[in-house]
């Protein structure tokens, strides 16, 4: 079983203006207790082909540090993340997707595009919801071992969100691709039933849950 041990830190990086200098008077911070300050987000996660790794938490938590750290450790040749995809202008969703006629259609209607108004537009012209939905999609037929998604369906309805997210779900046991995604919404924890989930609190503390693996 792969492990990846994820390590991040960042240290303050400003400089002390008058304005700074207030304001560390008014919380009774000083100038070296500021300057020595350092932030560290770490885990070690054990993953397997196949799983599906949540990272949830409030905002400004780190949960798009650990992702994109996650990111880094694997080949750049076996990954996909969405917000890197992008959107053609000149192409119908139909004819941007990569495959035979009816894994392409396969792969629209499991990001939850399958309305034909939609399937022969532009994803240029889509709504930004529909335009997340298209990248997913994107994602999804690219052939890669791990697709990432930070702010995963955090734009969409949450019914939509739901759905989705089942879909992913029986998509990477079915194909064994790992997803690592990132997003503050737990009402889709039900549907995506993840292998891995990893909570950020915003004093850096990380705690990482497994389900239970079959032997």
């Amino acid at each position: 079983m792969p492990t990846y041990s994820i390590s991040k830190s960042f240290g303050w990086q400003g400089q002390i203006t008058e304005k700074v200098a207030k304001v560390c008077r008014m919380f009774g911070l000083t100038a070296d207790r500021l300057t020595e300050r350092c932030v560290t987000h770490n885990c070690q996660l054990e993953i397997n082909d196949g799983d599906i790794v949540y990272i949830t938490g409030p905002s400004g938590a780190g949960k798009s540090v650990l992702l994109g750290e996650l990111e880094k450790s694997i080949p750049a040749s076996d990954r996909v993340n969405l917000a890197r995809i992008k959107l053609p202008s000149d192409k119908t969703l139909i004819d941007c997707i990569n495959a035979d006629f009816l894994t392409s259609l396969r792969m629209l209607s499991t990001a939850g595009l399958n309305d034909v108004f939609c399937v022969l537009n532009q994803p240029a012209n889509l709504s930004e919801g529909q335009k997340y939905r298209f990248r997913l999609a994107m994602a999804l037929a690219a052939g890669k071992k791990f697709v990432f998604a930070d702010e995963f369906c955090s734009e969409l309805d949450r019914i939509t969100a739901a759905v989705i997210a089942y879909n992913i779900h029986k998509f990477a046991k079915r194909t064994g691709v790992t997803f690592v995604l990132a997003a503050s919404h737990e009402d889709i924890l039900f549907d995506l039933a993840p292998d891995v989930l990893v909570v950020k609190e915003l004093s850096g503390k990380t705690e990482v849950i497994y389900k239970q693996r079959k032997i």
